[in-house]
């Protein structure tokens, strides 16, 4: 082979070699539990990670309200265990719930978005679900008013809840409510008041009048800084917030790099973020210095393979990454009769 073929040969090795990492880069998730789930858990949503490595999952069964919502628990071996059954709303007669935090008193609290449910405002809540070695010991409403509970967080002794909509009109507000453990512990609940309530620290501006959704996904890293999802502008911001919850500085984290919007978000032990993107029927990955990767992403489909199926969040376990596949019908997706998780190995 002479020198000039030696150079083509090189330069189509290269291209193949690149268009392979374009193109092959993306993981391909399969059906977790190697089935899916059944008619009564029809629409998983919010995860979080407990101290005993279990996964604690809200099932919201919006697409099925006849079942009702649960909080189950992904155990270490990959088993559905029911931890409780969450109290209807006396209006609507079901509980809806999204996300749901361990705080530092042991305890899980969990956002129930009542706008599944009905479109009158103000019907959303907080549950406290009292934990005991692992057992759901009781349930109360301690926080009231909310027209799009979404998001749940916690740092210190303070709970921080994403707002999805604060208000009716343009432009789209968005934002997210603090409260301390002791005021959520009172003998009454909290009733927020939307703009200008003391709770509210921060409110933001949704442009895209095509998905107006705001305010979602909200976790904080190792250092403490928190971030929220923006989930129409398909943006994740970060905020510096002292130990009073008051907000010292926020910024644009990460906007673009293929995402269409930005639903559920955790975090992991290193510090990246994995973020389930509903529109682009995908999972992100966005490093501690923002940089964003596309981990997963498929076209429509009913999930049956274990594709992503109008994902709403993710959460990393070891080298494990779980998805939920909420199946909502909006945008693109049309809520099938196929329910499913898919799990993503790293």
């Amino acid at each position: 082979m002479n020198r000039r073929q030696i150079i083509v040969s090189s330069f189509v090795l290269g291209i193949a070699v690149l268009l392979m990492g374009c193109s092959g880069g993306l993981k391909t998730p399969t059906l977790a539990f190697g089935k899916p789930l059944p008619d009564k858990y029809n629409s998983p949503d919010g995860m979080t990670l407990g101290k005993d490595n279990c996964i604690y999952l809200s099932m919201n069964n919006v697409n099925d309200f006849t079942h009702p919502a649960k909080v189950l628990c992904i155990t270490e071996d990959d088993q559905l265990e029911e931890i409780v059954q969450l109290p209807a709303h006396p209006e609507t007669g079901v509980a809806s719930p999204l996300g749901l935090v361990f705080a530092s008193d042991g305890n899980l609290y969990v956002s129930d978005n009542q706008s599944f449910a009905s479109e009158k405002p103000g019907l959303s809540r907080i549950i406290k679900v009292t934990m005991n070695n692992g057992k759901a010991t009781g349930c109360k409403v301690v926080a009231l008013g909310f027209n799009m509970a979404n998001g749940i967080t916690t740092k210190g002794d303070r709970i921080y809840i994403a707002e999805t909509n604060l208000n009716a009109g343009k432009p789209h507000k968005s934002g997210v409510y603090s409260f301390t453990l002791a005021e959520l512990n009172s003998e009454s609940p909290i009733v927020v008041k939307g703009l200008g309530d003391s709770h509210l620290i921060t409110s933001f501006v949704t442009k895209n009048e095509d998905h107006p959704v705001g305010a979602n996904g909200v976790a904080f890293n190792s250092k403490g800084e928190l971030f929220v999802c923006n989930f129409g502008d398909a943006q994740v911001l970060k905020f510096i917030v002292d130990d009073n919850a008051k907000v010292q500085s926020q910024e644009i984290f990460a906007q673009g790099g293929g995402m269409m919007s930005v639903d559920g978000m955790q975090i992991d032990k290193e510090d990246n973020l994995w973020i389930a993107d509903f529109l682009g029927n995908a999972v992100v990955k966005i490093s501690p210095t923002g940089e964003v990767m596309i981990v997963s992403k498929n076209g429509q489909t009913d999930g049956a393979n274990g594709e992503l199926d109008a994902p709403s969040e993710c959460i990393r376990r070891g080298d494990r990454v779980y998805v939920s596949n909420i199946d909502l019908t909006y945008g693109d997706n049309k809520a099938d009769k196929v329910h499913t998780m898919s799990l993503i190995e790293l």
